[in-house]
């Protein structure tokens, strides 16, 4: 049903402005004139504005904005990521539901969103605030043939992408705080929840959790978050199409993963890099063990923070929180 109401679709899109005929809709899909007008009516659910007219056919007048299956994956120019859509208008958490999916077989690319989260959460199980349509509340669903010990660069390369989307469609300047923060000035506005399946030597698959604060005001930040926390529109005056935004991150995704699996991790380290907060400057670093002052040396092969110990002797960081001065 979804594939012909995409078909539907993209002949609709073909045409523009003409009309095309349920005969001809009917001949092309090989489905019968009830089933097109079956499909039109789903499809004015959705909010395209169809038009019918008797010995006419049919045409589009507007498309719609929302977010759904349908209008995340029309114009969605990618080969294998987002083929498989699965799309709620509120549940606890994306990330859940990736995980549901990937243990019952979901295919490589497969993507879950979700117009609201009532549990989202981020890294170290912290809350994250997920208004409805307010953001982008997203996990996708990988099963890369890489070593489990490699899934953290798949971190650095969502960050990275995240934030060539701000700079090419929103025209904002982030960075990123190391490992999975972007951030808009001081503030975050994007964060990255990355977790994995995997044997000893094989990853089963990969979960990558993204939460975007997109139209919220600061009147709909919550208190606690207001001062550490900022939105596309807080920081442009602007209001955001979610949809528009999900597909650029997707397309730009895809592109920057195949140069990954193909290449290796040299170019996402570089641009990682390129972006990284307080990059080359002195940074605080708390661990579980013990907490000091270091300069940011950048990251590793493998993903992690490379800074000086205590002692003074460059080591790599795995797990640790970072603050600035």
């Amino acid at each position: 049903m979804e594939s012909t109401r995409n078909r539907i679709i993209e002949l609709l899109a073909k045409n523009d402005k003409d009309y095309i005929s349920g005969q001809a809709i009917s001949e092309q899909l090989n489905i019968s004139r009830n089933a097109v007008w079956k499909h039109m009516k789903e499809l004015e659910k959705d909010d395209y504005i169809i038009e019918g007219k008797p010995n006419k056919g049919y045409r589009i007048i507007e498309y719609p904005d929302k977010t759904s299956e349908n209008t995340v994956k029309w114009g969605l120019e990618t080969s294998w990521l987002a083929q498989s859509i699965i799309h709620k208008e509120t549940t606890p958490s994306t990330q859940i539901l990736a995980h549901q999916a990937a243990q019952d077989n979901a295919a490589h690319g497969t993507v879950v969103i979700s117009d609201e989260q009532t549990s989202g959460r981020g890294r170290l199980n912290r809350d994250w605030h997920s208004a409805k349509n307010d953001g982008i509340w997203m996990s996708i669903v990988l099963r890369p043939e890489i070593l489990p010990q490699q899934a953290p660069q798949l971190t650095l390369l969502t960050a990275t992408v995240l934030a060539d989307v701000l700079t090419e469609q929103v025209k904002l300047k982030s960075s990123i705080k190391w490992p999975n923060d972007i951030l808009i000035g001081q503030k975050k506005t994007a964060g990255i929840l990355t977790e994995m399946q995997a044997e000893q030597d094989q990853i089963q698959y990969v979960v990558i959790g993204i939460g975007m604060n997109i139209n919220q005001t600061v009147d709909q930040l919550p208190d606690d978050i207001k001062k550490r926390a900022t939105s596309l529109h807080i920081e442009t005056g602007e209001t955001w199409s979610v949809r528009k935004l999900i597909q650029h991150i997707l397309v730009k995704f895809e592109q920057v993963y195949d140069d990954y699996m193909e290449n290796g991790f040299a170019e996402v380290k570089e641009k990682w890099e390129s972006y990284g907060f307080k990059l080359g400057e002195k940074i605080q670093i708390k661990t579980f063990k013990e907490e000091w002052e270091s300069e940011f040396l950048g990251v590793a092969d493998d993903g992690a923070l490379l800074t000086r110990t205590s002692k003074g002797e460059t080591t790599k960081i795995y797990s640790a929180e970072i603050g600035w001065f």
